[in-house]
C-alpha cells in the first residue's frame, strides 16, 4: 500500500486554529498600542501647555501676591488652567516691598475625546515682593 503525501483535514484545522489565535492576539496588541499612543499624545500636549503657561506666569509681574488666576487654552480638545499663588518663604520681620519667594501651583485640565477630565499639576517658584497695603478711602 502506497502512502499519499499531504495533510489530513484534522492537521489543517489545528493549524488554522493556531494561526487564528496568533493573529487575534496581534490585533489586540496593536489596538492597545494605538489607544495608548492617543492617550500619550493628549498627555504630551497638556505637558507642553503647562510648561508654556508656567513660563508666562513666572514672567508676569502683574499677578497677585496671594490669590488665584485661571484661563482656557484655545483648540481642541477643551483645556484650561488654574494657578494658585501663595507666599512660600519670607524673611523674618519682612515688610511691604521686601523680597519673598512665591509658589505657583498650576493645574492644567483637558477633556480627551470620549473620556473624563484629566489633570496635570506642576509647581514653580519665583522671587516676588511683598505688596504694599491697599489704602481704602
Amino acid at each position: 500500500m502506497k502512502r499519499q503525501a499531504g495533510f489530513t483535514l484534522l492537521e489543517v484545522l489545528v493549524a488554522t486554529l493556531i494561526m487564528g489565535v496568533a493573529v487575534s492576539g496581534l490585533i489586540v496588541g496593536l489596538s492597545n498600542s494605538v489607544r495608548n499612543a492617543g492617550r500619550l499624545a493628549s498627555y504630551d500636549r497638556a505637558a507642553q501647555l503647562a510648561r508654556s503657561q508656567m513660563n508666562e506666569l513666572l514672567l508676569n509681574e502683574k499677578l497677585p501676591f496671594d490669590g488665584t488666576v485661571e484661563g482656557r487654552f484655545e483648540g481642541s480638545p477643551p483645556a484650561g488652567w488654574r494657578a494658585v499663588l501663595k507666599p512660600y518663604e519670607t524673611p523674618l520681620n519682612a515688610g511691604p516691598g521686601s523680597p519673598a519667594l512665591q509658589r505657583i501651583a498650576l493645574e492644567v485640565w483637558w477633556e480627551p475625546t470620549g473620556g473624563s477630565r484629566r489633570l496635570l499639576n506642576v509647581f514653580g517658584y519665583r522671587e516676588s515682593h511683598i505688596p504694599l497695603p491697599v489704602v481704602q478711602q
